[in-house]
């Protein structure tokens, strides 16, 4: 297929820079790549996994001659990013990132970089693993890429954006900055602070050892869990530049709880039956859509299969 971009730069090595690297080399091997990281470790240790074919310990050699430079570092990071390697960008490069909050990274990014074309997107994709040895190349296959554009920007430089994305194997949405944030207050940030919450809930009861906790763990519990072991510098810094609409989700949280604990403390079955059909349906949806797996156990593997 035709390259969108002849030169990549990623800055930030982590579980989507590298997936993003294990892609580009899978879907568009002749694109040449290059990456940077601020951490000196998982630089040597992209090198050992040869992710790009250069990762110099100078930021803005990382980005030399590159069309599409890619941030992947957690969204409070940005701006200190985008100020590294601004000396080595070229004219008419285009910058773009993957971070969970959008509105506050297009800020970052735009008085970092000013006079730079840039479009933020978010692959809305990834496990709870970290760390440059966590990358995959179909991390993105069949995932929901959203990319914002802000008003004005360059359609053909978007169009292109949009084919790199494709390209990596994603389905490609096309949103508005703020109307993301609030999507992804509800459908992520929500539910990692609230796995966050349990986790912690269930480490701090007293009349419960965490022994048992972690040996009795059921089906709920350990899901949540999996969600909670996500890094922490990210979602700390997910958390407060998308501050406005997660209180928001909150608050309309809250509420629907307190009309549950209600339900149950009156003994109202037909109300609880009534919510849980509603939002099984939703979990079909998902499915439906494509997002998750019908299969038992969301298709994990146990001993034996």
């Amino acid at each position: 297929m035709t390259q969108p971009f002849s030169h990549v730069a990623i800055i930030g090595l982590g579980l989507l820079g590298s997936s993003i690297a294990h892609a580009v080399r899978a879907h568009l091997p002749q694109a040449s790549l290059s990456g940077w990281d601020s951490d000196a470790q998982v630089r040597a240790r992209a090198r050992e996994l040869a992710l790009a074919d250069a990762i110099p310990d100078v930021a803005a050699d990382a980005v030399r001659g590159a069309e599409l430079v890619i941030f992947c570092v957690p969204v409070g990071a940005m701006a200190q990013a985008a100020a590294a390697v601004a000396p080595g960008l070229a004219d008419g490069v285009l910058i773009s990132d993957v971070g969970s909050s959008k509105r506050t990274v297009a800020n970052a990014l735009e008085a970092a970089l000013p006079g730079r074309t840039i479009i933020p997107a978010h692959p809305v994709a990834g496990t709870e693993h970290s760390g440059p040895d966590a990358g995959f190349a179909s991390l993105f296959h069949g995932r929901w890429c959203i990319v914002t554009p802000p008003e004005g920007c360059d359609a053909a430089l978007l169009a292109r954006l949009i084919a790199f994305w494709e390209a990596l194997g994603a389905r490609v949405e096309v949103m508005d900055a703020d109307h993301h944030d609030l999507v992804l207050a509800v459908t992520s940030h929500l539910p990692h602070l609230i796995a966050y919450t349990i986790v912690g809930t269930a480490s701090d009861l007293e009349e419960v050892t965490r022994s048992e906790v972690i040996k009795y763990s059921a089906g709920g519990f350990r899901d949540f869990t999996r969600i909670a072991a996500s890094d922490p510098i990210m979602w700390r810094d997910v958390f407060l530049s998308n501050r406005d609409a997660v209180l928001e989700m909150l608050q309309r949280f809250t509420e629907d709880l307190t009309e549950l604990q209600k339900a149950i403390r009156k003994g109202d079955g037909d109300a609880l039956f009534d919510h849980f059909v509603r939002t099984r349906a939703i979990r079909r949806s998902i499915i439906e859509e494509g997002q998750d797996d019908a299969r038992p156990d969301f298709g994990r593997k146990h001993n034996g299969d």
